[in-house]
């Protein structure tokens, strides 16, 4: 029966999960705490938190304790269901039952403050998280305080926002670098201030924000700003990651830049990124420098690539070869032929 459970769980199946939660007894079998979290989950996950709580009381009846497990299924539904009083009214009532309320059911709940725009309960929700609550100690962390920044920006309060960045410093978490990419993107006009900020806290680089800075401005379609952070960090010497360095070379490609794309992979390459840039960006910057008649620079970048083991598409192969011939490099010539 334990097996049928499992498989009703893994398909979803919560009325049919209750059925064979009905059934044990037909077996000779007690259903237990797990028996009764699995089902209780599947309602909690469906959004029938009526039977989900009427299963937890169900709970007590048989003398069965419910556990941290059964809250945080239910706090979770009524959190995803905008019911957040019903939600933090269960949380409260864990203690009854020997349950501790933690970090993270306090920040799940947070969460759905958060997503139901009350952001003044929010900031009375993290007040209770810092300081003694229930007899216990409940410090927010890095992704709580991330929550409610993120909320506040997309509200376009970004001096809220930064306001909670400044309690997060004064209790000495540090920010990460979901932080750093939320608060980048909503406060871009002053990005380089709040760059040294943020790394002034700890817990993310320069490299880091830069590089969520360029990011952000190139999905926000700033490019021009884009192209003049990431070429900032390239002349301080800070080394961009693989995602910025893919997105630039790949808008620089689509603007048919394929000349100041080269020159930009080759600075990529010198700081030695770890880098995402893959064949597609490759094969179309090449393709282009040998449109554009640029053969001494095709020739570097399609031995850089046979050197990267990278394959390029038939179809490319006879056009790049055509091109390159000029070069007069046969050594080239049949590694390109023979790729």
């Amino acid at each position: 029966m334990r097996i049928v459970l499992s498989l009703c769980s893994q398909a979803k199946l919560a009325d049919e999960a209750l059925w064979v939660l009905r059934k044990f007894p037909e077996f000779e079998l007690s259903a237990d705490t797990v028996a009764y979290n699995v089902v209780i989950r599947l309602f909690a996950d469906k959004g029938d938190l009526s039977m989900g709580m009427e299963l937890m009381e169900e709970m007590e009846s048989v003398d069965l304790c419910p556990d941290v497990m059964t809250y945080t299924s239910l706090i979770n539904g009524f959190c995803n269901a905008g019911k957040v009083e019903e939600a933090w009214k269960l949380a409260k009532g864990m203690s009854k039952n020997g349950c501790v309320l933690n970090t993270v059911t306090y920040s799940r709940i947070l969460e759905g403050v958060c997503k139901c725009g009350e952001m003044e309960r929010a900031l009375e929700l993290l007040t209770e998280m810092e300081k003694e609550d229930g007899g216990g100690f409940i410090s927010p962390n890095a992704v709580t305080y991330t929550l409610v920044i993120q909320a506040f920006v997309e509200k376009k309060r970004v001096r809220d926002a930064l306001m909670v960045l400044d309690r997060m410093g004064d209790r000495g978490c540090s920010p990460n670098r979901v932080t750093a990419s939320v608060l980048i993107q909503g406060v871009l006009e002053d990005g380089e201030d709040l760059v040294d900020k943020l790394v002034k806290l700890g817990g993310v680089s320069l490299s880091e924000c830069f590089s969520s800075a360029t990011v952000s401005l190139i999905r926000l379609k700033r490019w021009e700003e884009a192209e003049k952070m990431f070429r900032l960090m390239l002349v301080r010497g800070i080394r961009p990651d693989g995602l910025a360095c893919s997105l630039v070379l790949r808008e620089l490609c689509l603007l048919q830049r394929y000349h100041d794309c080269f020159l930009l992979y080759e600075e990529i390459e010198k700081a030695d990124v770890v880098s995402t840039i893959d064949t597609d960006i490759h094969s179309v910057l090449l393709l282009g420098l040998c449109e554009q008649g640029r053969s001494w620079e095709a020739a570097k970048l399609a031995k850089s690539m046979l050197d990267k083991k990278m394959r390029l598409k038939v179809s490319q192969v006879e056009k790049i070869v055509e091109a390159l011939k000029k070069t007069g490099d046969e050594d080239l010539m049949r590694r390109l032929s023979t790729s």
